[in-house]
């Protein structure tokens, strides 16, 4: 299908582009992995694109006082193979690995990823267990938001029109820290049916520490706090996440039903905190 009439605009300066984006009716490119084909069945319809991808300073990766920093238009694969990710924030990196095909994670981008907020997307699990922020810039003001809170619904998040995402800041994992992300892939999206990110600290088989998140199965990725009490107060694995995803709204589709979706996430949380424990140890 062919796209409505826009405007396209590729600034070389973020200055440029906030103050392109600070009025009108405009659109981001990023990757353009999901804003491309939106437009093509018309379920996006702005009056200009603003791409992104000659703005060199949005692209970095580094680290500095325990926190990693990734730019908003580090594609996947530059998440995935980052010597800083990978050696800071593993989770993330395998993360990053299990998104989409070769070409997505060439072209996709971490910002326009969460900016997106696709309810089947890989990162939210993993930025969720991770605890990590999101650095928001307009021409007004800036700001700096936990991503729990930053991810609102299915394809809402505290985006303001006129803002962006400058970057993703991710706390250091800690060196006796176990990881794993775990992921049913849909067959033709390569989405995730459900994908589970865990973080765990344990010795001798007891967890002093877990971080337990979910992708897929419902609206929006959530953090299981009651698993996570449960696993760090001692409670066998197999009774703590017979609670996994207790009160969610379990998404229901012609692949996978609501009660289907919950049990995956179950099975596959297990596996995960088998792997990471294993890694912690």
């Amino acid at each position: 299908m062919i796209p409505q009439v826009f405007e396209y605009t590729a600034p070389a300066t973020l200055d440029d582009a906030l103050q392109l984006l600070a009025s009108g009716e405009r659109k981001l490119l990023a990757g353009g992995q999901s804003l491309i084909p939106l437009m093509k069945l018309r379920l996006a319809a702005p009056d200009e694109v603003i791409d992104l991808g000659r703005i060199r300073e949005l692209d970095s990766i580094g680290e500095s006082g325990g926190t990693v920093r990734i730019g908003a238009m580090a594609t996947h694969h530059a998440v995935e193979t980052s010597p800083v990710v990978r050696g800071h924030c593993p989770l993330l990196s395998e993360t990053a690995s299990r998104i989409g095909d070769v070409q997505v994670r060439n072209l996709g981008t971490i910002g326009g990823s969460i900016a997106h907020a696709d309810p089947a997307a890989d990162y939210p699990a993993a930025l969720l267990a991770l605890e990590a922020r999101v650095r928001l810039i307009s021409k007004r003001c800036e700001r700096t938001v936990p991503y729990a809170e930053f991810l609102l619904d299915a394809f809402t998040t505290l985006l303001e029109p006129d803002e962006m995402v400058r970057e993703v800041e991710v706390p250091v994992e800690a060196s006796n820290e176990g990881y794993r992300y775990e992921k049913v892939v849909h067959p033709a999206s390569g989405f995730a049916v459900v994908g589970v990110a865990v973080r765990v600290r344990a010795r001798a088989g007891a967890i002093s520490m877990a971080r337990v998140a979910v992708t897929g199965m419902a609206p929006r990725a959530f953090r299981d706090l009651g698993v996570e009490d449960l696993l760090e107060g001692g409670s066998p694995m197999d009774q703590a996440l017979a609670n996994l995803g207790e009160g969610q709204d379990a998404n229901s589709d012609t692949y996978a039903s609501g009660d289907y979706r919950r049990q995956l996430a179950r099975v596959h949380a297990a596996r995960a905190l088998a792997t990471a424990i294993s890694r912690a140890s």
